[in-house]
């Protein structure tokens, strides 16, 4: 069960920083740029979360 929240934890850190560099790089912000950021940023996080496994276990 800790594991699950440590994923789960590490996900979100990943998601809330790519999201927040997201919305400081866009000039304008709207709410479907922000909504689009938020989902690339999702996306952008589960890689960064299973890269960091990959390499974990070599």
């Amino acid at each position: 069960m800790t594991h699950t929240y440590a994923i789960t934890a590490e996900l979100l850190a990943w998601w809330a920083a790519l999201t927040l560099l997201w919305l400081m790089l866009i000039g304008s912000v709207d709410t479907l740029e922000t909504v689009v950021g938020a989902a690339a940023a999702l996306f952008a996080a589960a890689a960064a979360c299973g890269a960091r496994r990959a390499a974990k276990q070599r």
